[in-house]
This record gives C-alpha cells, sequence and structure tokens, in this order.
C-alpha cells in the first residue's frame, strides 16, 4: 500500500493574486458625503480597525454609522447604499457571508434606484456582490455579475478607464480559479495594457497585474514565463512603494512560491524570510499577512522535510488567524489543513485526524458543502484514513465524494482498491463507483 497524497493548500502555497483597487473589491470604505461629526468619528474608527483585521470590533461601529444615516436620511438615500456597502465589507471579511449578502443586494438595489444601472457606484456594488459569491464557490451566480459590472463601466467610463482594468482583472481571477486559463489570460493582459497606458509602466496596479499574470502563467505550468513577470512585479514596488512595504512583501512572496514549486528552495527561502520581516514590521507581528508568510515558509520546510522547522510556524500562522478572523473563518481551515499535512506526513495520525475534521467543518459551515475547498478537505481525510488502513471509513468518503461530482481519483481510485481487496466491497460496486470518480473527478 502507497500513501496518498494530500490535496489542498499546503502542498502548493497559493500566490498573494491582486484582485484590483481596494475600493472596487469591497476591501475598502468611503465616507458618504452627508456625514455628521460622529459618523466621520466612526469612520475612521472603523476603517483602522479594518486595516489592522480587527473585523469584529469594527463591526458595531459600522452597525452605528448605518444606524444613523437610515435615521436622518432615510432607508433609500444614497449614503444609506454607501453605509450598507461598509458594513457588508467588514461582515464579508469576517466571513459572515449571510449577513453580507443581502446588506450587499440592498445597497445595489438602492444605488439602481437613485442613480441609474449605468453609475459607476452600481458596477461597484454588482462587483461586490459577485466577489461574495466567488468567495462562496458560487462561480455560475458570480460571472454574470461580474460581466454586468464590466459592460457598465465600459459604457459610463470608457474602455480605456482603470475601473475597467480592474473589472477585467476580477473576471480573469473568476476565469482562473475555475482553470479556464484561455478565458483569463486576454483579459489579465488587457487589464495590464490599460493598467500602463493610463498609469505608467511602473505604476503599482501594474505590478499587481503582473502579478496576476505570473500566477496564471505558474497554475499552467509555465515557470519560465513567470518569473520574469514576477521579478518586474517585484522591480516595480521596489521602485515605487519603497523596499520595506506591503506590496513589496507580497510581490517578494510570490517569486518565493515559484522557486518553492520549483524545488529551488534555497532561492526562495530568503524571499520568505524577507517577506515575513517586512510584513511583522510594517503590519503587527499577528496580521493575517504574517500568518500567510508563515504559512508559505512553513510549507517550504515541510517539503524539505524539515519538520521541526515547520510546526512551530504553522502553530504560529494558526494562532494569528483564529485571533484575527475567530476561529470559524476559512482562512484558518488553511493552516488546520496544512498541520494536519505535517503530522500525517509524520505518521502522527491521532493528531492529524481532528485537525482536518475541523478543517472540513469550517468549510462545511462556511463556504457550503459543494466549495471545492471542501472537496480538498474530504480528499485529505479519506487519505489519512487509507494510510491508517481504516478502508471503512475512507470508503464513506470517497463515495461522498463521487456523489457530489468532486471525487479526486488519485485518493478515490486506491480507497476502493483496497475496500475490494478487504471485501469491504464487491468487485461489480468498486467498479461502478471507480467509473463514476473517473467520470466526475476533479483530478
Amino acid at each position: 500500500m502507497r500513501p496518498i497524497k494530500r490535496i489542498g493548500n499546503g502542498a502548493h502555497i497559493a500566490f498573494v493574486v491582486f484582485l484590483g483597487l481596494a475600493a472596487t473589491l469591497c476591501l475598502d470604505f468611503r465616507l458618504a458625503h452627508s456625514q455628521t461629526d460622529e459618523v466621520k468619528v466612526l469612520y475612521e474608527q472603523y476603517s483602522k480597525l479594518s486595516a489592522q483585521g480587527r473585523y469584529s470590533e469594527a463591526i458595531p461601529l459600522a452597525q452605528r454609522a448605518l444606524t444613523i444615516y437610515e435615521k436622518s436620511l432615510g432607508p433609500d438615500h444614497p449614503d444609506v447604499a454607501t453605509s450598507l456597502n461598509n458594513l457588508a465589507v467588514l461582515y464579508y471579511s469576517h466571513s459572515r457571508y449571510a449577513d453580507a449578502e443581502p446588506l450587499y443586494k440592498r445597497s445595489l438595489a438602492i444605488r439602481e434606484k437613485s442613480l441609474g444601472p449605468n453609475h459607476p457606484d452600481v458596477a461597484s456594488s454588482l462587483n461586490n456582490l459577485a466577489l461574495l459569491y466567488k468567495s462562496q464557490g458560487r462561480y455560475a451566480d458570480a460571472e454574470p455579475l461580474y460581466k454586468r459590472s464590466l459592460a457598465s463601466r465600459e459604457r459610463s467610463l470608457g474602455p480605456e478607464h482603470p475601473d475597467v482594468a480592474n473589472s477585467l482583472n476580477t473576471l480573469a481571477v473568476l476565469y482562473s480559479i475555475q482553470g479556464r486559463y484561455a478565458d483569463a489570460e486576454p483579459l489579465y493582459k488587457r487589464s495590464l495594457a490599460i493598467r500602463e497606458r493610463s498609469l505608467g509602466p511602473d505604476h503599482p496596479d501594474v505590478a499587481n497585474s503582473l502579478d496576476n499574470l505570473a500566477a496564471l502563467y505558474e497554475s499552467q505550468g509555465r515557470n519560465v514565463d513567470a518569473e520574469p513577470v514576477l521579478k518586474r512585479s517585484l522591480t516595480i514596488h521596489e521602485k515605487t512603494r519603497g523596499p520595506d512595504h506591503p506590496d513589496t512583501a507580497n510581490s517578494l512572496y510570490n517569486l518565493a512560491v515559484l522557486y518553492k514549486n520549483q524545488s529551488r528552495y534555497a532561492d526562495a527561502e530568503p524571499l520568505y524570510r524577507r517577506s515575513l520581516a517586512i510584513r511583522e514590521k510594517s503590519l503587527g507581528p499577528d496580521h493575517p499577512d504574517v500568518a500567510t508568510s508563515l504559512n508559505g515558509l512553513a510549507g517550504l520546510y515541510t517539503s524539505q522535510g524539515r519538520y521541526a522547522d515547520a510546526e512551530p510556524l504553522f502553530k504560529r500562522s494558526l494562532a494569528i488567524r483564529e485571533k484575527s478572523l475567530g476561529p470559524d473563518h476559512p482562512d484558518v481551515a488553511s493552516p488546520l489543513n496544512n498541520l494536519a499535512a505535517l503530522y500525517k506526513n509524520q505518521g502522527r495520525y491521532a493528531d492529524a485526524e481532528p485537525l482536518y475534521k475541523r478543517s472540513l467543518a469550517i468549510r462545511e459551515k462556511s463556504l457550503g458543502p459543494d466549495h471545492p475547498d471542501v472537496a480538498n478537505s474530504l480528499s485529505n481525510l479519506a487519505a489519512l484514513h487509507y494510510d491508517q488502513g481504516r478502508y471503512a471509513d475512507a470508503l464513506i468518503i470517497v463515495r461522498r465524494t463521487i456523489i457530489g461530482r468532486t471525487a479526486r481519483t488519485s485518493v478515490a481510485f486506491p480507497v476502493l482498491l483496497e475496500a475490494q481487496r478487504a471485501k469491504i466491497t464487491n468487485e461489480q460496486q468498486s467498479f461502478t463507483d471507480s467509473y463514476k470518480a473517473l467520470q466526475f473527478s476533479l483530478s
């Protein structure tokens, strides 16, 4: 029996993907026009807390600001729409998707009615709602909203406006996530071209487009194409932002990821370390981006078999995310998954199992049962049971992925074979399950 390789974040540390300008991606706040002194103070407070990743503390302040606006301006005022959007941003950032969705929808409806369907603020609302759906794995719901947002911006702002580049970029990200690389690449390239023409070749947003294009190349195994693009992005950020800016840390991290995935460990490690140092200094030791750097460096050590070096980094990454995002945030599931995989690689199955199960539970609750990350968690847990010789338990999970059309053949086939050998299932059933796994497999 050969061990099954785990699936998911730790096996392949992902690039930091730049979705666009903050305001376009609902990661920024706007102060409404009709502000009072109290609302201005509230806005400044919750914006600062959000920038620090302290979303749970920011939410009550944004709720208070919304209440003030609704009372003073009425429920359908455009400034109420802005306040609704700001609160939805915080819910989204805290993975409270069910709370964010009706606020985004109400904000969109107010803006469409009061500003008209082609106003830039309507396009932003469409974009925000699409991002929410994308984060939930609801790609079919997200795509038409992204397309409508893009069309609206092209009509109202012109085809060369930077906001059009942002919309092209976000739609390309959606396609990339789905593996629709041929659809994504021309959008990334058009977005990059617009930014170079409108903002100049050395603008930070050009660097962000370069990072995304490099991520696309890396996903296709086009590492030779990705490396010079990432190096140009790093040069731009160092020149425009400075060597110690968080954006420079992002580019360093992305280049480290590329080198790690090429097994160029000696090249990757100093970049991971420099990225971590910048983030700790500029953002503070407990920021979620620090957790990302820790996770990446730990993943590098894991690939080298340096488990003793990796474990404390995974644990610190997990602790930061639990503290800053809450124990049930999807970003907590990733370090749980990675730490579990570390234990599995060491044969510490009893330590790995509860972490895999908790990661699965978080993803099912926050993302829904059909999200790709849930499929990854199920496959990882099935692979663990396989390595333990618990074929009956592994078979139950594999059959769930087959029914959900999310089976990983690299996991399903070995489990089905061993289950048949152990007479847990018969030959005919095993053949049927294998055929369905192949027919509907994700890999």
